[in-house]
């Protein structure tokens, strides 16, 4: 991406300053993964958590209300509907969309010959970016999708926010050039980033976590196109799906997934 698109996004250079460095990573890797998606002009239209609103100028904008008005709960008209016993696949289809960002990402770390749980982990790592939200979007995701995966799966999705900013040459991850490119050479993360990221580097699941960055990094090429029946039977495999529908299985993320059902509800 162009730096000049970068500034442009995030409202120019004065909006980029006032912006700590983790938020300035995730905005980029946002803004690259919009840039994808437009190489993908019949892909599914999504509408992310605390972006959705406001899509329309006369959305029942905040304020007092007109006489006969009502303030909006339940289905969002502008969203796909959701079934009443939603799966991943539904999700993909109506919330998170099919994003090229981690088809890519899962196709990397297919041909990686990763485990498919890996795979799983690679094709979800920035499910809360796209989809509910982007600050500490490793520390949501994993909470999303904890309950339904195994243990390590949830583990690499939240400690790869950390070790994208902690090169490993052993391991074939140098700190990413971009960041150097956007940010500046004296661009430092958060305190609990490297605390976390040291953390993960002296863990038995470290590599898992490293996987996720390695096949991170690599996987904004507006020339590949990658479809999510590829991976089908690796989701049936090793995600499971409530048999009550995510949002309704009293898990301690099922409010999570409800705000992406109901994103725009008043309460």
């Amino acid at each position: 991406m162009d730096r000049r698109k970068f500034l442009t996004f995030v409202g120019g250079a004065g909006a980029l300053a006032t912006m700590n460095a983790n938020q300035k990573a995730d905005a980029l890797e946002f803004a690259m993964g919009q840039e994808l998606e437009q190489a993908y002009p019949n892909r599914v239209e999504k509408s992310a958590l605390c972006r959705a609103y406001g899509a329309d100028d006369d959305w029942q904008t905040p304020g007092p209300l007109k006489i006969g008005q009502h303030h909006h709960m339940g289905h969002d008209a502008r969203l796909p509907k959701i079934s009443d016993k939603p799966t991943l696949l539904e999700f993909f289809d109506k919330r998170i969309g099919h994003s090229s960002h981690l088809l890519q990402s899962a196709r990397l770390a297919k041909i990686n010959d990763l485990p498919e749980k890996m795979v799983l982990a690679c094709l979800l790592h920035d499910i809360s970016v796209i989809s509910y939200i982007s600050g500490d979007h490793g520390y949501y995701g994993a909470q999303l999708v904890a309950p339904y995966v195994e243990e390590e799966v949830s583990w690499a999705i939240k400690y790869h926010q950390s070790l994208r900013f902690i090169p490993d040459e052993n391991v074939g991850y140098p700190y990413p050039e971009v960041y150097i490119r956007y940010f500046g050479e004296d661009y430092k993360p958060e305190s609990y980033i490297y605390k976390d990221g040291q953390y993960a580097r002296n863990h038995k699941w470290y590599m898992s976590a490293r996987q996720i960055c390695i096949n991170d990094v690599y996987s904004f090429d507006p020339n590949i196109k990658v479809n999510l029946e590829d991976f089908h039977d690796i989701i049936g495999r090793n995600w499971r799906d409530p048999k009550e529908g995510l949002g309704y299985d009293g898990s301690p993320c099922a409010h999570m997934w409800r705000s992406m059902i109901f994103p725009n509800n008043t309460l």
